[in-house]
């Protein structure tokens, strides 16, 4: 895979470059993006090799298509019927069964891997792409069995060389299960950021008192609203569970302090603790 295409040059798909290219300098990173500004930016920062057009994806061994979730289901149909049958076609986005579906017919299904690598900052854009990124990240394959194994091969050693793990799953379970462990998460962040801005109108006050926990628990909220619109939109339905449930547990502490029962909200937190075995388990 010496020629690789990357449509969405921002930080997952600059970062994917970055990684590429550490890996294999021989590698020639072709860039394609709807912003020349950050074509530019992305040529200028070392990221991409050369500017290219959605035509010269014929000649690519690779494409990655690291555009919001609703543009990669309207456009990946058309992607696919422009690739040779040797190029495989990959998309990183955060939602998978829509994005499965609109290709699960297709003449050239064989030629489309569907991933999502767990990994991001709240940034956006060329000038947020990493170096390391992803080592050391879970990157989830869905339908594996339905990409050609010659390319399928390929691209997992790829992504294996940058220091990633693999882990397989369906597409409607990967979209459950992230609802609870991203798409929630921004959410939450979000929220919290509309309320404080909502009640705190003074923003001297905001950015006097903003301690490490309030900094740490709203840094999602500076994320991209074009790229998690969509994402909330395609996983609606997971989305409304896991906010039903949380909500619920918002209920109910509120209740537990109405109460004056401070040994409940006690117990609460002491068994949450139990996410830090968890977290450092994995790690």
């Amino acid at each position: 895979m010496k020629n690789i295409y990357i449509i969405g040059v921002g930080l997952i798909g600059g970062s994917l470059a970055l990684d590429i290219k550490k890996l294999d300098a021989t590698t020639t990173i072709y860039g394609i993006d709807k912003s020349d500004e950050h074509l530019d930016i992305a040529l200028e920062n070392g990221i991409i090799d050369r500017k290219a057009t959605i035509e010269d994806i014929k000649n690519a061994d690779l494409v990655i298509v690291a555009i919001p979730v609703d543009v990669t289901v309207r456009e990946l149909p058309k992607l696919l019927d422009m690739v040779s049958d040797n190029t495989l076609i990959v998309d990183v986005g955060s939602t998978k069964e829509d994005i499965c579906s609109a290709v699960e017919n297709h003449p050239k299904r064989r030629n489309f891997l569907a991933m999502h690598p767990i990994a991001g900052t709240e940034f956006s854009g060329p000038n947020a792409a990493l170096l390391g990124l992803y080592n050391g990240k879970t990157n989830i394959i869905c339908e594996v069995e339905e990409t050609a194994f010659k390319l399928q091969e390929k691209a997992l050693k790829l992504f294996s060389g940058i220091g990633m793990r693999i882990r397989y799953m369906k597409p409607k379970a990967h979209d459950k299960h992230i609802a609870y462990m991203s798409h929630l998460s921004h959410i939450s962040s979000f929220m919290l950021g509309k309320t404080v801005i909502d009640k705190e109108k003074n923003e001297r006050d905001i950015f006097d008192m903003a301690g490490s926990g309030f900094e740490s628990t709203v840094r999602l909220a500076k994320s991209s609203p074009e790229m998690w619109t969509p994402i909330f939109e395609q996983n609606k339905t997971n989305v409304i569970e896991t906010l039903e449930e949380y909500i619920n547990n918002l209920t109910q502490f509120k209740e537990l302090m109405q109460r004056d029962d401070f040994e409940a909200i006690y117990n609460e937190m002491k068994n949450t603790n139990y996410i830090k075995q968890i977290l450092n388990g994995i790690a």
